[in-house]
């Protein structure tokens, strides 16, 4: 059987993205022109355009007119398969992280809701920590995130310890064991209050995830809501081989949801 070979313009666009994640290159430099790019890996001008065509209609580069092209500051990674700290990633991608608290309350489960008390399996008397943060990334927003966390597993919790890594509240000040969670991922308009917090456009494209986490057992700790700008972060899943159907690792899929 003979092996399909790529085009050359998709070869080049993976040389070129492993060019920028080598460090040559930083958020903000001027980017090879499609003649330096010709030179350097020995493809045509056209090549070359095509190539670095894509990478701007990617996000990965910036043409700006009259003045040439240039590297965009980096999106974050959400890795659905395993559960990592806003601050660890942030701080992993050389960006500098922080987080203001809009919100942290104390209510009983009933004022949540039936979708919460459902959720985290809790009775309407139980005992709730409200949280809503702003995280940011170099001083602009990316997410915004509403909370509500079972109070029983977290004595103790106020809003000073909130201002960081709650990930690292539960695992290192409260040896809380997270064994995971259940996502849904769903692609919305941002509006109102949440695009005035995020500083983007009314109806700018965002990525809300309702989520579930879990202690050992499977005990709901935490439901939330997270909402992120869609340019700001790039969700990545690694798949195995094809088994029986099931959703992918971390992500439930709703195709049956009216929008």
């Amino acid at each position: 059987m003979t092996r399909t070979q790529h085009p050359i313009y998709s070869q080049l666009n993976d040389k070129l993205r492993a060019l920028l994640r080598g460090g040559e290159f930083k958020a903000g430099d001027k980017f090879p022109t499609e003649r330096e790019i010709g030179e350097r890996f020995g493809v045509s001008r056209v090549t070359a355009n095509k190539a670095v065509s894509n990478l701007v209609a990617e996000g990965v580069l910036e043409f700006k007119k009259g003045v040439g092209t240039f590297v965009r500051g980096g999106a974050l990674d959400y890795d659905l398969a395993a559960l990592v700290s806003f601050t660890d990633k942030a701080a992993a991608a050389g960006k500098q992280p922080a987080t203001r608290v809009l919100r942290f309350a104390t209510m009983r489960a009933a004022q949540a809701g039936a979708e919460v008390l459902g959720a985290l399996r809790i009775q309407p008397q139980d005992e709730l920590f409200y949280l809503e943060r702003l995280r940011l990334t170099d001083g602009t927003p990316v997410i915004v995130e509403r909370r509500h966390i079972v109070a029983h597993f977290c004595a103790g919790l106020n809003k000073s310890a909130v201002k960081g890594s709650l990930y690292a509240v539960w695992t290192e000040q409260l040896k809380l064991k997270i064994a995971g969670a259940d996502q849904v991922i769903r692609a919305v308009a941002i509006r109102g209050e949440d695009a005035r917090l995020l500083r983007v456009a009314e109806g700018t494209a965002g990525l809300l995830v309702t989520s579930v986490g879990y202690l050992g057992g499977g005990v709901p700790l935490w439901r939330e809501l997270t909402l992120y700008r869609g340019d700001a972060y790039e969700f990545h899943n690694r798949l195995g081989p094809i088994q029986a159907a099931r959703p992918a690792a971390g992500v439930l899929l709703d195709l049956n949801r009216k929008q």
